[in-house]
């Protein structure tokens, strides 16, 4: 831990991806200044170039001939200045820490996962639930039957009207039955629905694999025990019904 003397100065510490507030010790040497400004900023200390910004003035380089002697109280710092700190290595050597994207992920391999004693995989493994139940085949084949129970039950084919159950409002029209082997865990029966308004999921098509045409965002793929068959009209065109009513 690093105690605060009566002589640290509270100053703005900025960068292209960066922006806080630090206490700084006049008596840090430059070199020991842009050690601490490594983890801050993400620029490493001899790629830093210090600039100090004093209301009204120009910036004021802060460098020296020997940055392991110099300390900063060489220039004038004042509470709340700032210093900003430029990256001087080429835009494509440096690693942006304000886009997630651009930071390396650590991935555990699948062999080092499953001798974990303490996984959520041991754990099912120990209590036999899910794919390692010895049930687990014939309740996915009653599950997958009772899908496609539910498909001929409910009168579940293409082209036919649909609504998403009662308390969806969305309608649309039946454009695919069958299984979608796209979605992870999904054996059985998936109904996909070109809807009538653009309130969907996809274009009709799941991982790179087309099952019907849609514009986008008016297709979906539910299960059928959510699907209800009628004579559901468009909702758009039913209202204007309703307001051609209401004028004779």
């Amino acid at each position: 831990m690093t105690l605060q003397t009566a002589r640290d100065i509270p100053l703005l510490i900025r960068s292209e991806t960066s922006s806080s507030e630090r206490r700084i010790t006049p008596s840090w040497t430059i070199a020991h200044l842009k050690t601490k400004l490594e983890p801050i900023t993400g620029i490493p200390p001899s790629c830093q170039k210090l600039s100090l910004r004093l209301p009204g003035q120009q910036d004021v380089v802060i460098e020296a001939a020997d940055e392991d002697v110099t300390e900063v109280g060489t220039w004038r710092l004042q509470a709340m200045a700032e210093i900003y700190v430029h990256d001087t290595r080429p835009p494509s050597s440096r690693i942006l820490i304000a886009d997630p994207s651009s930071v390396p992920k650590y991935t555990m391999p699948a062999e080092t996962y499953n001798t974990l004693p303490d996984s959520v995989l041991a754990w099912k493994k120990a209590h036999k639930l899910g794919r390692f139940d010895p049930n687990a085949p014939e309740i996915e084949r009653r599950k997958i039957d009772e899908g496609w129970r539910e498909v001929k039950e409910r009168g579940i084919s293409t082209g036919k009207r649909c609504r998403l159950g009662v308390e969806d409002a969305r309608r649309g029209t039946i454009a695919y039955v069958g299984e979608v082997k796209e979605i992870p865990g999904s054996q059985g029966p998936w109904v996909g629905i070109a809807l009538d308004e653009p309130s969907g999921k996809n274009d009709g098509s799941v991982g790179g694999k087309r099952y019907f045409e849609c514009a986008e965002k008016c297709g979906v793929f539910v299960r059928p025990d959510r699907v209800e068959v009628g004579e559901f009209g468009v909702l758009m065109e039913e209202e204007e019904v309703d307001e051609d009513m209401e004028e004779i």
